[in-house]
């Protein structure tokens, strides 16, 4: 079996570190012990783009809001699918991803991050939701394994009832917060609902075959 090779290392903000491995032609991104995400199973994180798009895919020029460049799955998948009015924003924010995706994972973006529509900001997706009241038809959370802070304890800030309540001020009148999570939370689907969110929960294969896990995306409208 050919053996992982470590690439590089990234410090997240605030504390963390990221490692990224390659296996031949697989990559994987490593949080100490725990994989957060491979280069072999984007079949949720393409869901996760396809499904948002479908609820706002009737406005003039949409402004998408992702958090977490990660590999580029949810990107790639939401220039397939958005027309060529659409304005996609992407926070990340670790610089070294985003570095990693012009170096040695740039086969895996195939040159995404050059379209027109897409732009790369590195800062906390947080931090856009308090600039930019009523600025987004679509945000798409995958920024951790779910709607708790494994990378980093400042993510459940996104997660809370605060933090919830800044994205439904981020979004336009009927916009979508779309949730990506490894598994079920009723508690947090809960909490989307007092916020005031009209939530849907869909089960969505990790893998693009018939088998294999399924993971969990919310679909909150405003």
């Amino acid at each position: 079996m050919i053996p992982w090779e470590h690439l590089d290392t990234a410090t997240v903000p605030r504390g963390g570190e990221l490692k990224l491995m390659r296996r031949g032609s697989e990559y994987s991104i490593m949080l100490g012990q725990i994989e957060l995400m491979n280069s072999r199973l984007s079949g949720s994180e393409e869901a996760l783009a396809r499904l948002s798009w479908e609820r706002v895919a009737g406005r003039r020029a949409p402004r998408i809001l992702i958090g977490g460049l990660g590999m580029g799955f949810t990107l790639r998948a939401m220039l397939a699918a958005a027309s060529p009015g659409a304005e996609i924003v992407v926070a990340e924010l670790v610089p070294a991803v985003a570095a990693w995706a012009r170096g040695p994972m740039a086969e895996l973006f195939g040159g995404c991050l050059d379209d027109r529509r897409v732009r790369v900001v590195e800062t906390d997706v947080g931090d856009l939701f308090a600039r930019e009241e009523a600025g987004f038809d679509a945000i798409l959370l995958d920024v951790d394994n779910g709607p708790e802070g494994l990378t980093r304890a400042e993510n459940d800030a996104l997660y809370d009832f605060a933090g919830l309540g800044r994205a439904k001020l981020a979004l336009k009148p009927g916009g979508v917060l779309a949730v990506w999570s490894q598994g079920p939370d009723d508690a947090f689907a809960a909490r989307l609902r007092r916020v005031g969110f009209a939530v849907e929960e869909a089960r969505v294969k990790a893998h693009r075959g018939k088998r294999g896990a399924r993971h969990v995306i919310w679909l909150a409208v405003r």
